[in-house]
């Protein structure tokens, strides 16, 4: 069913993250569905219902047409075996060739039990003889996106080129208003993101980039795949 489903700890994260590979993917012709773990609430400028209306505006301005929430619990999110149950079922209905989600270092520990959680149910999406739904499914590989609460330097497998979806990622991300209220000093979330991938682009002869790590080998159909 999906190619590539972005498993995200809140809404807004899966935009901050990877929106502009995102966005590549889908000018590819791939089919590519984004699941959030939690509401993202409470925080202190929003409420449920605000950071729906936010999440569905960020979902029509990326044009994505498969995109859920699995329910589980805000600032308490917990790789259990219930969650990994939940998660895996979800692998096995929709069947991604690829899973994306946060990195297995950050400061956030929604972030942090995201990928652990994701890592446990794809193992688990592939088991038989169990009572979770559809047929075993395994996906070839997870990659990792970055969020923007670590202060340390990421250390990527590989870049992507976002230099032309980069303007529709801002528009995508500016959509979550009430998650990135103007500072009353230095630069909002949004711009830090915008000089992130920038920087990254200047890594890769770019104008913009996005980094991403993978625990696994990732293969070459030759050298000619190399920048």
């Amino acid at each position: 069913m999906l190619d590539a489903l972005i498993i995200a700890a809140h809404p807004d994260d899966a935009e901050l993250g990877m929106g502009g590979a995102i966005l590549r993917m889908l000018e590819d012709g791939l089919r590519v569905g984004i699941l959030d773990l939690t509401n993202g609430e409470p925080t202190p400028l929003g409420t449920p219902e605000i950071r729906m209306s936010e999440t569905q505006a960020a979902t029509d301005v990326l044009g994505i047409t498969w995109r859920e929430n699995l329910g589980l619990h805000n600032r308490k999110l917990q790789p259990d075996l219930a969650a990994r149950a939940a998660l895996a079922g979800v692998m096995r209905q929709t069947r991604p060739r690829w899973l994306f989600t946060h990195y297995w270092v950050d400061a956030h520990p929604d972030h942090v039990a995201a990928c652990e959680l994701t890592e446990a149910a794809r193992f688990w999406a592939k088991l038989s003889k169990c009572d979770l739904p559809s047929k075993p499914h395994h996906p070839e590989r997870i990659f990792h996106f970055w969020s923007v609460h670590q202060k340390t330097p990421p250390q990527p497998s590989f870049v992507i080129d976002t230099t032309k979806t980069h303007q529709k990622k801002q528009k995508a991300i500016l959509c979550y208003k009430s998650q990135f209220p103007t500072p009353e000093s230095g630069l909002s979330v949004p711009e830090r993101v915008a000089a992130g991938d920038a920087w990254w682009g200047t890594m890769i002869g770019t104008a913009a980039g996005e980094p991403f790590a993978c625990r696994e080998p990732i293969a070459l159909s030759g050298f000619g795949d190399l920048r």
